[in-house]
C-alpha cells in the first residue's frame, strides 16, 4: 500500500508539472497585454514599457518559465497583475466556499444516485423504474442555470413567502450556515445525482447477472445481502471513478451556480481573471484543480482494493 501511494504521489508531481508547462505556455501566449489593462487605454509607452518590466515580461518566455517553477517549488504562486495580491492567498479565500458547495453536494448527489440506481436495478421495468428513467432525463437535459434558477424560485422566493426560510445571504462558513448553503447543494447535487443513477443502474444490472450472484442466491443467502454485499460492492467501481473526476474537476467550475446563488467561489475568480487575463491566477486556479483531481483520484484508487476484494495494491 505504501509503495503503491509513494508511487502515485510521484507520478501525480509529474502531471502537476505537465499540466502547469503546458498551461503556463497557452496563458502566456493568449492572455494578450495586461499592462493595457493596468495602465487604462491612455496609458503612455513609457508607462506601458515600465509596466512589462516591473512585472517582468520584458525577459524572455523561457526565463519567465524559469522564474515560475522556481517560486512554484517554493509554494509560492505569484502575485496577481491586477491588484497585486497574493494568488495563493485569493485562491485560499474564495476556495472555503467552492469546497464546501461541491463536498457538501458530492453527498447528496452520490447518496441519493447510488440508492435510486439499486432500486432501480433491482426494481427493473417497475413503476419506480420508469419514474427513475424520467427523472434521469430530465436531469441530464436541463441546463444547470435553469435548475438553479428554478430551484431559487420555488424554494427561495415561494416558500418564503409561505414563511419557509431556506436560503439567507452572507458569509458561507459564519452566519446562516445551512440556510446559505441549502439550495447551491440541492441545484448541484441535483444535475449529477442524475448521471450517478443510471451509471449506478447500469453497473448493478450488469452485476446482478454474473455467475457469483447467482451462486450466492443458490446458497440461500438473504436478496438484501446479495444485492448490498455482494453486487452493490462489484457495481460501485465505475461509480467511484467517475465521483473522483467530479469532485477534483467540479473545485474549478461551478461558476453557474456560484454566480446565481451569490457564492463568491473559484468558478467567478477564473471568469473573472480570464476577463482581464490575469495569467498568474489563472495558472494558480489550474493548478489547485490538478491537484485536487490528483488527491481525488489516489483515494479513489484506494478506494478500489475495498469495494472490490480482486483488486490489490502493490
Amino acid at each position: 500500500m505504501i509503495r503503491f501511494v509513494v508511487r502515485r504521489l510521484a507520478f501525480g508531481v509529474v502531471v502537476l508539472w505537465v499540466v502547469s508547462t503546458a498551461v503556463f505556455f497557452l496563458v502566456f501566449v493568449a492572455a494578450g497585454k495586461p499592462e493595457r489593462v493596468i495602465g487604462g487605454p491612455r496609458a503612455t509607452t513609457e508607462t506601458l514599457r515600465l509596466i512589462r518590466r516591473n512585472l517582468g515580461l520584458d525577459e524572455p518566455l523561457i526565463v519567465q518559465y524559469a522564474r515560475f517553477l522556481g517560486r512554484l517549488l517554493q509554494g509560492d504562486l505569484g502575485q496577481s497583475y491586477i491588484n497585486g495580491a497574493p494568488v495563493a492567498s485569493m485562491i485560499g479565500g474564495r476556495l472555503q466556499t467552492t469546497v464546501v458547495l461541491v463536498l457538501g453536494a458530492s453527498v447528496l448527489w452520490f447518496a441519493g444516485g447510488v440508492l435510486t440506481g439499486v432500486l432501480s436495478a433491482t426494481r427493473a421495468r417497475s413503476f419506480f423504474d420508469r419514474l427513475a428513467t424520467l427523472f434521469v432525463l430530465a436531469g441530464l437535459s436541463m441546463p444547470a442555470f435553469v435548475v438553479a434558477l428554478l430551484m431559487l424560485y420555488v424554494l427561495f422566493s415561494k416558500a418564503g413567502d409561505a414563511g419557509i426560510h431556506l436560503f439567507e445571504p452572507g458569509p458561507p462558513l459564519q452566519e446562516n450556515f445551512w440556510k446559505r448553503m441549502t439550495l447551491p447543494w440541492l441545484a448541484l447535487a441535483f444535475l449529477l445525482m442524475a448521471g450517478y443513477t443510471r451509471l449506478t443502474r447500469g453497473a448493478m444490472l450488469d452485476v446482478l447477472g454474473e455467475d457469483y450472484i447467482r451462486t450466492a442466491r443458490s446458497k440461500g443467502l438473504p436478496e438484501r445481502r446479495v444485492v448490498y454485499r455482494h453486487a452493490l460492492r462489484a457495481a460501485l467501481t465505475p461509480v467511484v471513478t467517475q465521483f473522483g473526476v467530479d469532485v477534483g474537476v467540479l473545485i474549478g467550475s461551478t461558476i453557474v451556480t456560484e454566480k446565481v446563488f451569490g457564492l463568491q467561489g473559484v468558478g467567478q475568480l477564473v471568469v473573472q481573471s480570464i476577463t482581464v487575463g490575469d495569467a498568474p491566477v489563472i495558472l494558480g486556479v489550474v493548478l489547485a484543480v490538478a491537484l485536487c483531481v490528483v488527491v481525488a483520484n489516489l483515494l479513489v484508487d484506494i478506494a478500489y482494493s475495498y469495494l472490490d476484494p480482486r483488486v490489490r495494491l502493490s
